[in-house]
């Protein structure tokens, strides 16, 4: 890590296996970063570093004057990002890495010996260290296989880590020590707050207990946030083979955070979205892809909503920075209930100075998006009414399943979207090309997918019928007064 943050701009970015373990190394950095005091102390300062390359080197040379024991990922009592606590159990209790791993898991409520999990395949260090901080900032809640008579009874039920109901958004520089300029928020020296190095470093003031009722904090700077040990995990070194290699892990609930103030939150894009009215931030979602999400990503640029303030944060200061692309990279991960699904992360550029017409094209592009979508369920339930008019209750829905496109016009929709907000994002104003030819391919889409769905009409008159009045349908909806007009079927002479 200090050769890393010696040479940050020497990289372009970091290689990892997963997005979101990407972002948690990210994290990471920065934490070191604050703890170093190798920070802007303000908006002003902040700018002058990203603008002139400000050097991280004094954030490699505080990491290279650290004491050893500090950051010995198997040190017996103060194990880097771990708990110690959990030792005494290591022997009988531990399982093999794939517990460490988040996609390998599987579901978090782990109310027996899950067989996977004793996979005898051994893990290098340096992986290890990667997925730990993952699980960290990612872990989703859940029962974990430490019993209650080992610290107390809350040791088994581990929370969502701080980055896992959420979208995280990265500011992406050219390099990766851009890219930690750009994430890094300004702080006074004084206020950067303590480093999490274990769970037994001797941090003042006790760290969370189990025998009691859960009990949750808040961080005391941004070193502390970006450090925080949201899981108990112990790594068990090995030699095989010569190598040193991590074979046993046990892992347990860890600490927990108080809901976080604004200042915690910058690169959060708030959205409507409480029973009570106020905002949210963006979570991942199965349903929607993430660039079907853009248009809040770019309204966070914009501030277009009062509402949805966070006061000064990330999207603020990157509007300073003029005369140059910044890449917003966001990531997620999906979950059902206890169970990973998938990562998910996508990109978007951002040009300074032009959050007006992104927005605009992120929204009239969803827009005409999503009116598409509605037009081809309409034309769906048409031939679902044709072809089958006296269906069973239970079979309408699967029925309408089987004629509605909307799956593969959200899969085709992606690539024009990209281009959309591509062109956009050099400078092309959006309504004088760019929307236009987007919605063109988004009403050839919609007839594509429609007429695809359509092969599976049964043959004969019904089938052709059927087939008849779905277009007709659909072709009423594209040249209807509610159409977008850049959607709108072009009238005929």
């Amino acid at each position: 890590m200090v050769e890393l943050l010696r040479s940050a701009d020497d990289f372009t970015a970091l290689v990892s296996s997963t997005p979101g373990e990407e972002v948690a190394v990210l994290e990471y950095l920065m934490a070191i970063m604050y703890a170093s005091a190798c920070v802007p102390a303000t908006p002003g300062a902040w700018h002058r570093w990203v603008q002139e390359g400000q050097s991280l080197e004094k954030a490699a040379e505080w990491l290279e004057g650290e004491p050893a024991d500090h950051w010995d990922l198997f040190h017996p009592e103060r194990p880097l990002g771990q708990n110690a606590l959990l030792a005494p159990f290591m022997a009988g209790h531990g399982v093999g890495s794939a517990q460490l791993v988040i996609e390998r898991t599987g579901d978090y409520n782990q109310f027996f010996d899950k067989v996977h999990l004793h996979d005898p395949e051994p893990m290098p260090p340096d992986a290890a260290f990667r997925a730990m901080l993952t699980q960290h900032a990612y872990g989703l809640g859940g029962r974990a296989m430490a019993k209650a008579d080992w610290l107390g009874p809350q040791l088994t039920y581990q929370a969502v880590g701080r980055l896992g109901t959420r979208i995280r958004v990265l500011a992406r520089g050219r390099t990766l020590g851009d890219t930690l300029r750009l994430n890094i928020t300004p702080c006074a020296p004084g206020d950067v707050g303590t480093f999490n190095y274990s769970w037994t470093d001797g941090r003042p003031g006790s760290r969370r207990a189990f025998r009691g009722r859960k009990v949750s904090r808040l961080p005391d700077g941004p070193a502390d946030l970006h450090s925080f040990l949201g899981r108990s995990i112990l790594l068990r070194p090995a030699l095989v083979d010569g190598r040193l290699v991590v074979d046993r892990v046990l892992r347990a609930a860890g600490e927990l955070l108080d809901p976080l103030a604004p200042v915690h939150l910058q690169d959060a894009v708030l959205v409507p979205g409480r029973k009570d009215g106020g905002p949210e931030a963006l979570r991942p979602s199965e349903d929607r892809a993430l660039w079907r999400e853009s248009h809040a990503v770019y309204a966070a640029t914009f501030k277009a909503d009062p509402e949805l303030a966070k006061g000064t944060d990330l999207y603020d200061r990157l509007a300073r920075v003029r005369d140059r692309r910044v890449d917003l990279t966001a990531v997620g991960l999906i979950s059902r209930q206890a169970t990973a699904t998938a990562w998910v992360s996508d990109t978007f550029p951002y040009v300074p100075g032009r959050e007006k017409q992104l927005k605009w094209a992120a929204d009239e592009g969803s827009l005409i998006c999503e009116f598409a979508a509605k037009a081809l369920y309409a034309a769906a339930a048409v031939a679902r009414d044709e072809a089958y008019p006296n269906p069973k209750p239970s079979d309408k829905a699967s029925l309408l399943r089987r004629f509605h496109a909307e799956p593969e016009l959200w899969a085709g929709a992606a690539d024009h979207f990209s281009v959309l907000i591509a062109e956009v994002s050099d400078g092309i104003d959006a309504g004088e090309g760019p929307l236009a030819d987007f919605g063109r391919e988004i009403h050839e889409l919609t007839w594509r997918v429609l007429r695809a769905r359509l092969t599976s009409l049964p043959p004969g008159g019904r089938g052709m019928n059927a087939r008849a009045k779905a277009e007709s349908q659909l072709k009423r909806k594209l040249a209807s007064s509610a159409c977008p007009p850049y959607l709108k079927e072009p009238p005929r002479d």
